[in-house]
């Protein structure tokens, strides 16, 4: 039986190349970056390298990129670090219902230490007012963090257009920008950012690496304390392997953005199509005009999330109910109780499909079929 993977926004595969990268820097760049002889300065080049590369795919400045574990350190150290740069300035953070719980969990965090948090509301489509985000805003806001395509539902929000309302403001802007990362073209000094969270197994990088982008002129307080690394706004020995693998993940993003968001797609088309065509009742759930290229979130009406998932894994289909972070979670999806309502049967019936490397339109023809079969068994029982 071949296995079918459609579960890229969870993780996605290394791609061959930075494999390669990787097992050739743990072959040769064994050097502390941060020592001074040989071996070290070459380590230290070959971040340096990958520091320039990330920051020119972002429209970014190199000294303003800090590398971190991940998306979730790179969260929690926008959200904590500009809080306590920022204490004496205001305690209110704006944000919104639908954030990825490495934004809503550090946001619960800093309630419990003295800060008041705003979680704007969403529509139906998974898009936040612009109207009601400057009513929310007060004299003490000191920032504000709106997810730039949500990884449940792919809707996108309106982040240059969020980032000018703000331009009139004093409060910070960040955006966790890790599912659009790869597939949509980001500018952060066009769009008005100030922070901006990023992982590097999103793109088919390694896991265990991701980058902050913090601009030239935003205060930030450390999480970490040791030495001096990543001008002392990250303490700790740089994971080089990874990080030079990142940086081929992310020239490699770069050269096939435009492939990838037409053939990804055709994907969604195949996948709907057939649906149709085999008559099976569904909804599509996200903002049709403004989503992410690979993710396709799909209610089927009739079902229930648990049976679909089983079903799809025993028929060697990989898919999800939401964020990977939440995997065996009995609590139905936060997105999609806040797009349509705590009873709503969307939330219990609901599977995201998101494609990526390795994955081909025959693929996603024999997934659609096998989806359209378990569809019928399971409202027919």
């Amino acid at each position: 039986m071949e296995k079918i993977y459609l579960d890229h926004a969870a993780t996605t595969p290394m791609h061959p190349r930075v494999i390669e990268t990787m097992t050739a820097a743990m072959q040769t760049e064994y050097g502390n970056p941060s020592s001074i002889h040989s071996f070290g300065r070459s380590a230290r080049h070959l971040i340096d390298m990958a520091r320039t590369e990330i920051a020119g795919s972002i429209g970014a400045a190199a000294n303003e990129i800090i590398f971190t574990s991940g998306g979730t350190e790179a969260d929690n150290t926008a959200l904590i670090g500009m809080a306590d740069a920022l204490k004496d300035k205001g305690r209110h953070i704006i944000t919104t219902e639908i954030e990825h719980h490495a934004i809503l969990n550090t946001c619960h965090f800093l309630e419990k230490s003295g800060y008041e948090v705003t979680y704007l509301p969403v529509n139906e489509n998974g898009m936040v007012s612009l109207e009601q985000l400057q009513s929310e805003l007060r004299d003490d806001t000191i920032l504000v963090s709106i997810i730039f395509g949500n990884n449940e539902v792919g809707t996108v929000q309106p982040i240059e257009e969020i980032g000018a309302l703000l331009k009139g403001h004093s409060a910070y802007f960040h955006t966790d920008a890790v599912q659009a990362y790869g597939l949509l073209p980001i500018d952060v000094k066009q769009m008005g950012i100030d922070l901006l969270s990023v992982s590097a197994h999103k793109i088919n990088g390694p896991k265990g690496v991701g980058f902050l982008y913090a601009g030239k002129n935003v205060p930030i307080v450390p999480r970490t304390y040791g030495g001096e690394q990543e001008r002392k706004r990250r303490a700790g020995t740089e994971n080089v392997p990874a990080i030079a693998g990142f940086a081929e993940a992310v020239k490699i993003s770069k050269d096939t953005m435009a492939e990838k968001v037409k053939q990804y797609a055709g994907f969604k088309k195949i996948l709907v199509d057939i649906l149709q065509r085999e008559e099976i009742e569904y909804l599509v759930n996200g903002n049709p005009e403004s989503g992410l290229p690979h993710v396709l979130n799909v209610s089927f009406p009739g079902t229930n999330v648990e049976s679909m998932l089983v079903n799809l894994d025993l028929s060697g289909i990989a898919v999800s109910s939401g964020s990977a972070c939440t995997a065996g979670s009995i609590e139905p999806s936060h997105v999609l109780v806040s797009m349509f309502g705590k009873g709503a049967e969307r939330t219990r019936n609901s599977i995201r499909f998101s494609f990526g490397l390795g994955n081909t339109e025959e693929q996603v023809e024999k997934a659609a079929l096998e989806i359209s079969k378990i569809v019928k068994r399971l409202v027919n029982k």
